[in-house]
């Protein structure tokens, strides 16, 4: 049996320096610690951590090497009425551990507590049915890796399930699909390239567990926000094993983009764990220090406050509980090399009592700290609590994922009424959410559709969401789509209905890239990705989900948009539209116009009817300066959008505005405009029903 030695309370977690391993875990609660080490054929050896200073248990291990597994037991009080939930009969994950290896095998020893009455406690022993920890070598040659910086106004976001963007790419390693390898392919860097896209922001990549529930339907958490390893990359993402190997593998990945230019950022979940609400599994925290790591309610601490829809909340008034969030992004940034965070229902991690607070010690944490605060934080501003929508109501480090956008973009296009000077707004980066905050137009990130709801193909070909496939008799999943299926639910050979969603689809794709702001681009949506409408497609982990690379869909577009963004700054200013002239011909840096080529009026814009807008947007009106200092000049352009359902002649500004105009895109026939003759001032052009007509002034 391996000796025992003192070791030291820091660095929490397994820390290998060569010659053996460091063990440390925080328990306030705890009255004895034993470290389980497990050898190749499983078996179980117990080692108690006699050290403990500062409620950290510790101990070193000579001789323990990268490969070796682990995991825990707590012994301390079995009170629930009080909040505790030791239980040494639970085998218990590190919550610092950087690799899992092996998955739960759902089975009644892993609750505390017996089915048939859960006032009854549970002391059988769930070892054989839990994955352990791997201790691992954290040396990795990184070469000449740097992170690409780029700035935000330039950022192009992909979001992207590990798993359902490669598992089926014919031209990628069987054995390889589905992997951070893949993502690291040569195709794959070409994909993003081609697209034009900057960073690459995977959905949760933290070591996840399915819910029992999901299991027991025969599905399971495809999504993995169901986190329960926050330091270490799930192991069923890696091509290469789970003795440790998915780190060197997602290590590999990310230097492999970056030497690509393109960043990576991670979707976290640290609202709350897989462990559920009191009828939850013990597999690490709750039977660690239940107390410390969740909110509880305070008039009977059985059960878990729920800001988040799924059982619990971590407890961000816990000084230990915000030290393992802390030290999990510095892990990822230092360690991992990645370049920013996507923090899911970020609202939840705002509440001290029972409020969002936006000065919250989480917020203050991460604006103080010299390495979190120097990467992307993008929130999802919004839990499922009451006051917790909150999109524009971050601190000014922030940005955010711009649910209004989404939402006023898809009503322009649906055709709904009233909505003109909302639109304006979200095309505009959105001032009124984020300038009193002293934020750009880049806080705004921009998209019409995530991995959450319809994928873009979807969004204009159903009404109504279809996910019977779920199990859950079509009850999950909102109600709220704003989508429209132009005259068909689902799948259909009319030719006429499918022009029009395929122009539906470029309405979408043009505005999020001319819009102000980051765009964001869902996985699949360039390929005309469908998921059948299931709009809470979560659990299929199958075709449904996968991304399939057999149809170009949009793709020569988006890269025509891409392209088009990142030649012309005035579509990714830094600072917002002021509505002034900056004295270069006495006109505006933007101006909206009506049909008749007027500027647009009061009425104008409380006309419920209206459903056309155009935008002029001055390219020698760019208040902001070039990284040396030099003036930024632009062309100017004109952007007529028509949502109606009719043919509609606009009439071009007059001179002043400029005298001669060429076409730049069009969502009706993307495919002629280089064959279209120059306009005038005054001319009429004529927009095709539901369509985005830009044009650029050539003198």
């Amino acid at each position: 049996m391996p000796e025992v030695w003192p070791g030291t309370p820091y660095p929490l977690g397994a820390t290998w320096d060569g010659t053996g391993t460091n063990f440390a875990l925080f328990s306030e609660v705890a009255h004895r610690v034993e470290l389980c080490l497990f050898d190749a054929a499983g078996r179980e050896s117990r080692h108690d951590l006699s050290e403990v200073d500062g409620h950290v248990w510790h101990g070193y291990l000579p001789g323990v090497v990268p490969g070796q597994r682990y995991a825990y037991r707590v012994h301390g009080p079995y009170a629930p009425t009080r909040g505790a939930r030791c239980n040494p009969s639970k085998l218990l994950l590190d919550p610092y551990g950087k690799a899992v290896a092996g998955e739960v095998r759902w089975h009644e020893s892993l609750f505390s507590y017996r089915f048939a009455d859960p006032d009854e406690p549970n002391v059988d022993d769930s070892a054989a049915y839990m994955p352990k920890n791997v201790v691992i070598n954290p040396f990795f040659d990184w070469g000449a890796d740097r992170p690409p910086r780029i700035p935000y106004h330039e950022t192009v976001i992909y979001e992207a399930h590990v798993k359902g963007l490669t598992a089926l790419h014919p031209a990628i390693p069987e054995e390889q699909r589905g992997t951070y390898a893949a993502l690291a392919h040569p195709v794959m860097i070409d994909h993003f390239r081609d697209l034009g896209v900057t960073a690459v922001e995977l959905m949760p990549v933290h070591q996840s567990v399915p819910e029992h529930a999901l299991v027991a339907r025969g599905l399971g958490n495809y999504w993995g926000y169901n986190t329960i390893g926050f330091l270490a990359p799930h192991n069923a993402y890696s091509s290469s094993g789970e003795h440790g190997e998915q780190v060197l593998e997602f290590k590999a990945m990310v230097r492999a983009l970056h030497a690509a230019g393109i960043e990576v950022i991670l979707d976290v979940v640290y609202n709350h764990t897989a462990e559920g609400d009191s009828l939850g599994p013990t597999l690490s925290f709750r039977g660690i220090d239940n107390a410390a790591y969740y909110r509880l309610r305070d008039d009977d601490k059985r059960y878990h406050l729920d800001y988040t829809g799924c059982g619990n909340s971590l407890n961000v008034r816990s000084p230990h509980a915000l030290q393992l969030i802390m030290d999990s992004l510095r892990y990822w940034i230092l360690e991992m090399h990645v370049d920013g965070f996507r923090f899911d229902l970020a609202s939840a991690l705002a509440r001290e009592l029972h409020d969002v607070d936006r000065l919250a010690a989480f917020f203050d944490l991460v604006q103080q700290d010299p390495v979190v605060s120097q990467v992307k934080l993008i929130a999802e501003p919004w839990d499922v609590g009451e006051g917790g929508y909150q999109v524009g109501g971050f601190p000014p480090l922030w940005t955010e994922w711009n649910g209004k956008y989404r939402d006023t973009v898809r009503d322009f296009w649906r055709g709904s009424y009233a909505t003109l000077p909302e639109f304006a707004s979200r095309l505009t980066g959105s001032s009124d959410l984020y300038e009193h905050s002293a934020r750009r137009p880049f806080a705004s990130i921009n998209f019409v559709t995530c991995h959450d709801g319809f994928p873009l193909a979807d969004l204009v070909s159903y009404n109504t969401k279809h996910n019977a496939a779920n199990g859950e008799d079509n009850r999950d999943g909102t109600d709220d789509n704003r989508s429209w299926n132009c005259g068909v639910e689902g799948p259909t050979s009319d030719p006429a209905i499918l022009d029009l969603r395929a122009r539906q689809r470029r309405n979408f794709l043009a505005t999020l890239f001319l819009s102000q702001g980051v765009p964001m681009l869902s996985h699949g949506d360039e390929f005309g990705r469908t998921q059948g409408g299931n709009n809470n497609a979560y659990c299929q982990d199958n075709a449904t989900s996968w991304v399939r690379w057999d149809d170009t869909g949009d793709l020569a577009f988006i890269r025509t948009l891409t392209a088009f963004r990142k030649e012309h700054p005035v579509f990714r200013r830094r600072r917002f539209f002021s509505g002034a002239s900056n004295g270069a011909g006495g006109l505006a840096d933007i101006a909206w116009l009506t049909p008749a080529g007027e500027v647009m009026s009061d009425d104008d814009w409380h006309a419920g009817y209206a459903k056309c807008i155009g935008a002029f947007l001055n390219g020698d009106a760019i208040t902001e300066p070039d990284p040396r200092g030099r003036p930024v000049r632009d062309d100017s352009f004109l952007l007529l959008a028509n949502a109606g359902a009719d043919p509609l002649a606009f009439t071009l500004p007059g001179p002043e505005y400029g005298e001669r105009w060429e076409y730049a895109l069009d969502t009706a026939e993307p495919g002629t405009i280089g064959e279209r003759p120059r306009l005038k001032a005054l001319d009429q052009v004529d927009l095709v029903d539901r369509s985005l007509l830009v044009l650029r002034r050539i003198s």
